[in-house]
């Protein structure tokens, strides 16, 4: 039991981790209508901005908090002057822009800051609580209780907030929503920004439990954009919940089915993504889109 539940744990920790990057990209596709592969670049260009500021002396919060607000402006300034040239054509085009930017930005770290592994310090102390026999570190629950904040915050902007309803509204249709008087351009950049910021938030939480290089999101990466699709690419607590799912079942299968083990649990997320897709399509707490012909 005490395994079982310690297994459990830090699957939900590991899956915060995926949920983050996960709800970045459900802000995107909410706010444009787009899936955005540069997403985890900019969370390892945040990780090292939120790193350098700590190099000139600035405290470990603030200097989170200060890469939060400049991953804001670089990513509007990446949808008003690189993204916007390619929104109103068409959307694989788009899609690939992003995939460019992802080896762009990748490159640009290694170029300011090497490919050397940097430390990168823990928003949350190293001491560990005991939880019904198993022995649970409290950076796991921090980042457990961070994504769970993050996640209420944005299901309540997108429900309960003109911002949110605006930002659904110009990715569904951009035209109709500014003949509505919405500032669509604007918008997206809004849209844009909060993705980058909150990508700020989930390298914050990836570089202390690995290292901080150019590469460190491309694993997570590839786990988010599977939470996205198994949760519904409209739903920021579909892609939390998924997100948790495919860590904890990743742990289970490598402890307690013997011909996966460890080295084919990283298999366990696209049989669930296989089967999710069979059976519902749209996720499992996406919505179906009917269009009318």
């Amino acid at each position: 039991m005490q395994t079982f539940i310690q297994l459990v744990v830090d699957g939900l920790s590991t899956g915060s981790i995926y949920a983050a990057l996960a709800l970045a990209i459900v802000l995107v596709n909410q706010a444009t209508g787009l899936i955005n592969f540069a997403q985890g670049g900019i969370a390892v260009l945040s990780a090292y901005i939120a790193y350098q500021f700590t190099v000139w002396g600035l405290p470990l919060i603030l200097a989170i908090l200060a890469s939060v607000v400049v991953s804001f402006f670089i990513g509007a300034f990446i949808e008003r002057y690189l993204m916007r040239r390619f929104e109103k054509g068409d959307p694989d085009t788009a899609v690939v822009v992003t995939i460019g930017l992802l080896t762009l930005i990748t490159g640009i770290c290694a170029w300011i800051w090497s490919y050397n592994n940097l430390q990168f310090p823990s928003l949350f102390p190293l001491d560990t609580v005991t939880i019904l026999g198993a022995v649970v570190s409290v950076r796991s629950l921090g980042t457990i209780f961070v994504i769970v904040v993050i996640m209420l915050i944005l299901q309540g902007l997108f429900v309960g907030t003109k911002l949110g309803l605006a930002l659904r509204a110009v990715a569904i249709n951009p035209e109709s929503a500014s003949f509505s008087g919405l500032k669509v351009g604007r918008l997206l950049m809004v849209g844009w920004g909060l993705a980058a910021a909150l990508g700020a938030v989930a390298g914050a939480m990836v570089a202390p439990q690995l290292t901080l290089t150019p590469g460190m999101m491309d694993g997570a990466l590839v786990y988010a954009l599977a939470a996205v699709i198994i949760g519904g690419l409209s739903s920021p607590l579909g892609a939390v919940v998924a997100a948790w799912l495919i860590g904890v079942l990743e742990n289970l299968a490598a402890v307690y089915v013997p011909f996966i083990g460890y080295d084919l649990r990283i298999a366990v997320p696209f049989i669930l993504l296989f089967i999710v897709l069979i059976l519902r399509p749209q996720g499992l707490f996406g919505r179906k889109v009917v269009v009318r012909v």
